[in-house]
C-alpha cells in the first residue's frame, strides 16, 4: 500500500513515544557509546501527528514535567538563549553552557526568532511572509543545525534539530521536523511539545487551522542508563486497561509577540519569587485562559522550589486543565492528591 511509504500515524505524541520506545529497546539496529553514552539505536524514523495539540503523554512512570515544557516553549518562541530562565526549570542544562550565561545549538528559539547577523527580519517571520504570498509554496523552511557548530572542538552543546518545514496547504498549517538524533526517553517529549507549540503559534499568525506534524529522526536512541525507566514505562502501558485522554485546547487566534511578552512578564516575576499567586489573582489577570494556565504551571514550580512546601496550594491545582492537574499530581508529591488534601 502507498501509504506504508508516509510516517505512521498515532492519535497523539504518547502513542509515537511508545512506539519508539519498543523499536529502540527491543529491535534496535546498533548499539553505540558515542561520547561515552551507551545506547540502543535505530537509524532514520518517522511518525506523525493528525493533531499537533495532543502533546502530552500520560504515563505514571514518566512523569512528565508540564512546568518545563511550557517554559521551554516560551523560552524557544521569545527567541531567547539565556540560561538564567530555563537553568531554573532544568538545571542539567547548565553543563551544557560554555559560559555559564547563554546556551549554543540547543538554543533553538533564538536561531528561529531573531534576524540573522547582517538581517534585519527573523528567519521566523520571513518564512511566514513567504507563506503568505506564495500560493503552495515548498519554501518555507527554517534551518537550525548550522555546519559552524562541528567546526567547535567538543561542543557541548550541538543542536539536535536540523529544521523545520512549514507547508500552508488547503488553509491548513502542516509541520515536518527534521531531527539528526533524538533520545526518545528525555528529549522527544519535550522536542515535540515544543515544535508543536511553535507550528501553532504560526498557523494563528497566519490565520490558518492546525495541520498535522511530521517527525524524522536520523538517530533514534534510549541510552542504556535509561533503560530501567523505560522498561518500566512500556510495562505501564501493556498493563492498563484504557490510555488517558485529556483533550489539549487551542490556542488563542489573538495570540502575538506581545501576549508572549506578558505572560513572560509574570514568568520572570515568579521564578525570582517577587510575587505569589492565587488562582484568583491569576483568573484576574488580563489574559486568555490558556496562557492562565501556564501560569499556574510556574506558580505551582515556584511554591515547591521557593516555598518549599509539602502541599502546593489547593486552589492552583484545582484550576489546572484536568491533563495538567493530572500530570503535575504524579510528578510532584506535593501536587498528589493525598498531599494537597492534608
Amino acid at each position: 500500500m502507498l501509504t506504508a511509504l508516509t510516517a505512521p500515524t498515532y492519535r497523539s505524541v504518547e502513542g509515537a513515544y511508545l512506539a519508539l520506545l519498543q523499536l529502540a529497546s527491543n529491535h534496535h539496529e546498533h548499539q553505540i557509546a558515542a561520547r561515552g553514552n551507551d545506547a540502543r539505536e535505530v537509524i532514520g524514523v518517522s511518525f506523525r501527528l493528525p493533531d499537533p495539540r495532543q502533546r502530552l503523554p500520560y504515563l505514571a512512570t514518566r512523569k512528565a514535567n508540564p512546568v518545563f515544557h511550557f517554559a521551554e516553549a516560551l523560552w524557544y518562541l521569545a527567541g531567547r538563549r539565556d540560561l538564567e530562565m530555563i537553568g531554573y526549570y532544568a538545571p542539567s542544562m547548565r553543563s551544557s553552557s560554555p559560559d555559564g550565561i547563554h546556551l549554543g545549538g540547543s538554543a533553538y528559539g533564538y536561531t528561529l526568532f531573531n534576524p540573522a547577523e547582517g538581517d534585519t527580519v527573523s528567519p521566523f517571520d520571513r518564512v511566514l511572509e513567504l507563506l503568505r504570498t506564495e500560493n503552495d509554496s515548498k519554501r518555507g523552511y527554517l534551518p537550525v543545525f548550522s555546519a559552524a557548530e562541528l567546526a567547535v572542538t567538543d561542543n557541548p552543546d550541538m543542536a539536535c534539530l536540523a529544521g523545520l518545514h512549514l507547508f500552508a496547504r488547503d488553509g491548513r498549517l502542516h509541520m515536518v521536523c527534521s531531527m539528526r538524533a533524538n533520545d526518545l526517553d528525555c528529549g522527544l517529549l519535550s522536542d515535540v511539545f515544543s515544535f508543536t507549540m511553535i507550528q501553532e503559534y504560526a498557523a494563528v499568525q497566519l490565520g490558518l487551522e492546525l495541520g498535522s506534524y511530521t517527525h524524522f529522526i536520523g538517530s533514534a536512541h534510549v541510552n542504556d542508563r535509561n533503560a530501567e525507566r523505560v522498561k518500566n514505562v512500556l510495562a505501564e502501558a501493556d498493563l492498563r486497561r484504557h490510555p488517558h485522554h485529556f483533550p489539549f485546547p487551542a490556542m488563542p487566534q489573538d495570540t502575538n509577540p506581545d501576549t508572549l511578552a506578558r505572560v513572560l512578564v509574570h514568568e520572570e516575576a515568579l521564578r525570582t519569587n517577587k510575587v505569589q499567586y492565587s488562582a484568583d489573582e491569576i483568573a484576574g489577570l488580563d489574559m486568555d485562559a490558556y496562557w492562565q494556565q501556564a501560569l499556574l504551571l510556574f506558580e505551582v514550580y515556584r511554591q515547591i522550589e521557593h516555598d518549599q512546601t509539602d502541599t502546593v496550594s489547593l486552589d492552583v491545582l484545582d484550576a489546572l486543565h484536568p491533563g495538567l492537574r493530572w500530570l503535575t499530581g504524579h510528578k510532584w508529591a506535593a501536587c498528589s492528591t493525598s498531599g494537597s488534601a492534608r
